[in-house]
């Protein structure tokens, strides 16, 4: 239990003593919004990697050369923790929104930072709603700022399953003509989901699989976007838990 209160505490301290710095990034984002986009992601990238200290999580990540740098992509992949955008969002090499249930806009100064780094806030049960944030997504990667979505639409409370993607979700890649960065997370359960409420040292390795680009891809399987996607993450999913995990 121990772990677990280090990292709340960490949380809840890091929001309220933060209060300063979202009014600053609030009046940096007027005159500059590159600069804030830019400081938001190194204050919360600096939080998230004492969250990983604290939990006392080994990351292993691989494939980290396929993520382009010159321009936004959407990131897609399997969900199984809460730290699954913690220990993700560390390796993001440029300002990257996730893609967040749209009850999380009742938390204040989390939802604050949230906004700062362009999360975008889904309701699920709203089509028209929902279809409005999917075009604010697709805004978001023409203008070169990723997004992270996890395609399952919620945690997967089963180890090594995966449940069905949702074909929506890709519509941010297809609509915006950037790439799909498929993002395969193994073991991440174990920091802490598998315990509840306890945080526990373990090993998770993230790997990141080759571009999807999606005018490349042949008529059919473009029509089973999320199926092919999904099949690529569990192709080195399992390849990963048979290496790291025997």
């Amino acid at each position: 239990m121990i772990r677990f209160i280090i990292v709340a505490s960490f949380l809840i301290l890091f929001l309220i003593l933060s209060i300063p710095l979202i009014i600053a990034e609030w009046i940096i984002g007027k005159f500059n919004q590159d600069l804030k986009d830019r400081s938001s992601l190194a204050v919360v990238n600096w939080a998230f990697r004492w969250i990983i200290r604290f939990s006392g999580t080994k990351v292993i990540a691989l494939g980290e050369e396929n993520i382009p740098k010159d321009s936004g992509v959407l990131y897609v992949g399997n969900h199984r923790s809460y730290f699954d955008i913690v220990l993700t969002y560390v390796r993001v090499p440029r300002p990257t929104g996730y893609v967040a249930k749209a009850e999380m806009l009742k938390w204040p100064l989390l939802r604050d930072w949230m906004n700062n780094l362009h999360c975008l806030f889904l309701d699920r049960r709203n089509i028209k709603e929902g279809l409005k944030t999917i075009l604010i997504g697709v805004e978001k990667v023409k203008s070169g700022i990723s997004i992270c979505i996890f395609p399952e639409g919620t945690r997967n409370k089963t180890s090594d399953t995966f449940l069905p993607f949702h074909e929506g979700s890709f519509k941010i890649a297809e609509r915006g003509k950037v790439p799909i960065i498929p993002m395969s997370i193994v073991n991440s359960g174990s920091v802490f989901e598998d315990h509840l409420p306890k945080i526990k040292k373990a090993t998770v390795v993230i790997e990141y699989g080759k571009p999807v680009y999606i005018d490349q891809l042949d008529k059919e399987t473009r029509k089973v976007l999320g199926s092919y996607v999904q099949g690529v993450i569990k192709e080195t999913y399992f390849r990963n838990k048979k290496e790291y995990f025997p």
